[in-house]
């Protein structure tokens, strides 16, 4: 991470991440206006909202997917907004997990191809990232999907094999985006079970975009984006 800018980047003890006044619009339309959040280490961290509230853009931004027009955005006490685009994808592809509403699976691969990409991405050899990837499948109930293509599985089934894809480089911070709103309720809970049983043994930080409060009760603190804001934050009762 030499590449990174650590100027002015004095963060509290234990924070991992933290966005200080973050401003960025599309056009002329204002998606957040002065957002400031900070992520404890090993933190289960929901962030919640009505539709249109900024909380998917403040997890881009603090994932390095998208960069403020004004603000910064702190990883481990070095700036990560004003990284070039090439380091924001290797710090991604290395340090990074993320799961998203719809999965978002290669159909061409199968399960196990799937959980392996970010590892081949990042230069390990076939063989080794395969064989890493076949390890998640009984640490999340799915053994013999190994082989299955993303139209041979359910729904529940092709999101836990996009959570260890989320988890297979062992992330520093994994970011999870509406991560059950395609499915059901029983096994959305499944999904979350296994999402913070997994983050929490691999010392992962869980950053949560949800607009259920039955997912941000599995969440250690909670905070509420409106208006491009953060505008209150909380501990949940779990």
């Amino acid at each position: 991470m030499s590449a990174l800018d650590n100027s002015s980047g004095v963060l509290s003890e234990g924070t991992i991440l933290e966005a200080r006044d973050l401003v960025l619009s599309f056009g002329q339309t204002p998606a957040l206006q002065g957002a400031s959040l900070s992520v404890k280490k090993g933190e289960t961290l929901a962030v919640m909202g009505p539709s249109g509230s900024g909380k998917s853009t403040l997890l881009h931004c603090l994932a390095g997917i998208l960069a403020p027009d004004s603000g910064e955005v702190f990883f481990y006490g070095q700036r990560l907004d004003t990284l070039r685009e090439g380091d924001r994808s290797r710090l991604r592809r290395e340090r990074f997990g993320f799961v998203f509403q719809y999965g978002q699976l290669v159909p061409e691969l199968t399960a196990e191809e799937n959980v392996a990409l970010p590892l081949l991405l990042g230069g390990v050899r076939r063989e080794e990232a395969l064989r890493t990837a076949q390890s998640w499948f009984e640490r999340l109930e799915l053994d013999g999907l190994e082989h299955h293509r993303t139209g041979e599985m359910s729904g529940g089934q092709a999101q836990r094999v996009a959570l260890a894809r989320g988890l297979v480089v062992h992330p520093d911070v994994l970011f999870a985006d509406e991560p059950t709103g395609s499915l059901d309720s029983l096994t959305g809970e499944l999904v979350m079970n296994l999402m913070t049983h997994v983050a929490r043994e691999e010392g992962s930080t869980v950053i949560l975009v949800t607009h259920e409060p039955r997912v941000a009760a599995y969440a250690d603190r909670e905070v509420i984006v409106r208006d491009g804001r953060v505008a209150a934050t909380s501990r949940t009762s779990r």
